[in-house]
């Protein structure tokens, strides 16, 4: 059975992001599985290094008193992280959710999701991690890593998430921007929302063929589709096209771009997930 994945931890994002997954699951009709993943603390005192002046006894003393300390310290987060998804399922259940599954894994949270992808529906993820500010114009980690190495849609919160009425696709053309529009026909998730559908750049006759193709795709499945082909570069037209008509949820496929390559023209995918003040719905 497929579910939509929440990854929540003790960040005050972390409601939102329950939020955006309640929706998202009554929405494709599947489960709620709100995931919190234990990953390796760095441990800042080497044990190795214990040594010097103090005597062998000494020593093993203390490195018996460290062990026990390490494993009181995983317990305290075995516990901590129990107690972040019960009020998270509580805060679920009163916003809708009626199937909710709870699951605490340790290890890297990008490698627990590559794992658990092949039962996964979508993934709901939190712009920033419980060590930022939410408020900054800032990125985990781990959303880059995440939207490079899974397949599943993620759905980004920036704040407090509200149901959408609308959502904007953000289409290139190219081979990422075809991808995102064959899966939004595919899936339930944006049904019933207005499309607004806008590229930016060059009016060509290749371009306008491939922008009209995608918008008769997406009539052709019943959405209503208002479109927008704009001269200018990407950034500037789809922030001033979003705020001059209100939108409320950016669809747009991820990373076209090597890592090698966007060192040396940056990637349009993350200054839009960097400074974007609405969800976004990563598709590749």
């Amino acid at each position: 059975m497929t579910n939509v994945i929440a990854c929540i931890d003790d960040s005050s994002l972390s409601e939102y992001v329950t939020d955006a997954s309640v929706w998202a699951s009554i929405k494709m009709e599947v489960p709620l599985t709100l995931l919190h993943s234990l990953e390796k603390a760095a441990i800042t005192t080497n044990k190795n290094d214990l040594s010097g002046s103090i005597g062998f006894g000494s020593r093993e003393h203390l490195l018996g008193e460290l062990t026990e300390l390490d494993e009181k310290r995983a317990k305290l987060s075995l516990e901590h992280g129990k107690a972040i998804l019960n009020d998270a399922q509580k805060h679920a259940e009163a916003a809708g959710a009626k199937n909710i599954s709870l699951l605490q894994r340790h290890g890297d949270l990008i490698e627990t999701l590559t794992d658990l992808e092949d039962s996964t529906r979508a993934v709901i993820l939190g712009r920033c991690g419980n060590n930022n500010d939410m408020n900054a114009n800032t990125m985990g980690s781990h959303i880059e890593r995440a939207a490079r190495a899974l397949h599943n849609p993620i759905l980004i919160t920036v704040g407090e998430f509200k149901a959408p009425t609308n959502f904007m696709i953000a289409y290139d053309g190219r081979e990422t921007s075809d991808n995102a529009i064959a899966r939004i026909i595919k899936s339930p998730l944006l049904k019933g929302l207005t499309c607004h559908l806008v590229m930016a750049g060059e009016d060509t006759k290749a371009r306008r063929a491939k922008f009209e193709n995608a918008k008769a795709l997406l009539e052709q499945e019943g959405f209503k589709v208002t479109d927008a082909l704009i001269a200018g570069d990407i950034y500037p037209v789809l922030t001033q096209y979003r705020q001059e008509n209100h939108i409320e949820l950016m669809v747009m496929g991820a990373y076209a771009h090597s890592k090698v390559k966007q060192f040396f023209v940056g990637s349009n995918t993350s200054k839009m997930i960097v400074e974007s003040t609405i969800p976004l719905l990563i598709l590749r």
